[in-house]
């Protein structure tokens, strides 16, 4: 395998393991008399998931009874769909995007409603599901919904943008060109202009290249001399230490503010980067 070859050879084998996701999932529900949902659903859909399910999420009714052995193998939800949630074996859009908004962390949801919104599902209607929304877990459905961007690139991006909304006074926005005195400079991940702070999500798909390494090198530096503060956050820190990158955050914008002589706000309540996964 060729250096040049690592990023493309890193996304046929997530796209391989993504079709092998779905597969399992249709698999699983026609053995349980179930249907597919939340982040398996997502995939089957064609959404970008930020972590793509262990084990297929399968929806069965809730007088089904399901054998011991097939329990270990799904992760399995007793509910009683209504048939109008349900495609044949899987549960139609609007559906798996509430189940799943529900269900996951704020930063996994953001991401599968940032990418419904790229893959074409309407605003509008992502708009109506919140205004709708009711029952357990409805406030991250009121949360996700406003915020969710289509212009974001990928659902790493969306997760860090996820934990950048839990941060007062930074405002960023996704995929913004950065020009200097009419000279393009690059376009970045995440982008607060008013403080001049740049987030990068850096994924070792597209950053792991000796030819990555040097383009983002010439891009950053470029940056900090005309006087960004550029963060450079990995897909690990993102996702297994969220509190860290929030606390870098913070660090950040109390220090770009205390140079403005913008004055400190007080932290957020709601915790973007929790990891809680209550069921829907």
């Amino acid at each position: 395998m060729t250096r040049a070859s690592h990023g493309t050879l890193a996304s046929v084998d997530h796209d391989e393991r993504v079709r092998q996701a779905v597969a399992a999932a249709y698999d699983a529900a026609v053995a349980c008399g179930g249907v597919v949902c939340r982040g398996s659903a997502a995939l089957a859909h064609g959404w970008e998931v930020l972590r793509i399910p262990a084990r297929p999420q399968i929806t069965v009714p809730k007088n089904r009874r399901t054998a011991r052995l097939r329990l270990a193998s799904v992760e399995l939800r007793k509910l009683n769909l209504p048939e109008s949630d349900v495609n044949e074996l899987l549960t139609i859009e609007s559906r798996t995007l509430t189940d799943s908004l529900r269900h996951f962390p704020l930063t996994e949801g953001l991401g599968i409603a940032d990418s419904a919104l790229r893959h074409g599902f309407p605003r509008y209607r992502l708009d109506e599901l919140a205004r709708e929304a009711r029952g357990p877990r409805a406030f991250k459905i009121k949360l996700i919904a406003p915020v969710a961007d289509d212009r974001a690139a990928n659902v790493f991006e969306s997760a860090t943008r996820a934990i950048a909304l839990g941060v007062a006074g930074l405002t960023v926005v996704p995929q913004v060109s950065i020009s200097e005195d009419g000279v393009f400079l690059g376009r970045s991940d995440l982008v607060d202009e008013e403080l001049r702070i740049i987030i990068e999500a850096d994924s070792a798909q597209h950053h792991a290249t000796v030819e990555g390494i040097n383009r983002d090198s010439t891009r950053y530096d470029t940056y900090v001399v005309h006087g960004w503060l550029v963060l450079r956050f990995t897909w690990a820190q993102v996702v297994n230490n969220p509190q860290w990158v929030h606390s870098i955050l913070v660090a950040a914008v109390e220090r770009r503010r205390t140079e403005l002589g913008l004055r400190l706000l007080p932290q957020p309540r709601t915790d973007w980067g929790a990891r809680d996964r209550s069921a829907a």
